[in-house]
């Protein structure tokens, strides 16, 4: 049996305040919510469905019914050791029984897709939110990729600058010796 997180329960309070709704949907919260798995940026059926307040169950049979819009692309099913090391990753803890199955992961194009699959105001709400987060990662990641090209190229620049100052100074060494290897004055 597979272990992690329970869903919220469906008369949760998070499926009746509007102030709730707000937090979970905002940019930060969601974020913490992406994870890297073979590649992709992905968010775990349990946390959408948590976002949308239905049991993840819910989500993964409306997901069934409609599996033909879903690709390879769009869902990953998770492997044992994927799951376990992402387990440990964010740690999650064996409580409530756990999950039976293992979990479905979407990528961006599968969220996307989920709101076609789930026809709530809710689910149009966090779509949305869900949708802006990805830029804002998308968007980190790019800057992230330049600031590294800068440092590289700084790198590059200062190396150079770097290995003139150290040819000068091989260079005083070895004036250094020379000079202390000339006879010295004096009686031995």
């Amino acid at each position: 049996m597979i272990k992690g997180k329970t869903p919220p329960a469906s008369g949760s309070s998070l499926t009746h305040k509007p102030a709730t709704l707000a937090k979970l949907t905002d940019t930060h919260h969601i974020g913490a919510l992406i994870h890297k798995i073979r590649g992709e940026s992905v968010l775990l059926d349990a946390d959408l469905a948590m976002l949308y307040g239905v049991a993840t169950g819910a989500l993964n049979r409306a997901v069934k019914r409609n599996i033909d819009r879903f690709p390879a692309d769009f869902m990953l099913l998770l492997s044992v050791q994927e799951w376990e090391d992402l387990q440990c990753q964010i740690g999650i803890t064996s409580s409530h029984g756990g999950r039976r199955a293992l979990p479905n992961v979407f990528t961006e194009q599968g969220v996307a897709m989920l709101s076609s699959v789930l026809n709530s105001p809710r689910a149009v709400q966090v779509n949305i939110a869900i949708m802006r987060t990805f830029v804002q990662v998308r968007r980190m990641m790019d800057s992230n990729r330049d600031l590294a090209r800068r440092v590289d190229a700084l790198e590059g620049r200062y190396d150079e600058q770097f290995a003139a100052i150290f040819d000068a100074i091989k260079q005083l060494i070895a004036d250094d010796n020379k000079r202390k290897a000339k006879r010295p004055i004096g009686f031995l």
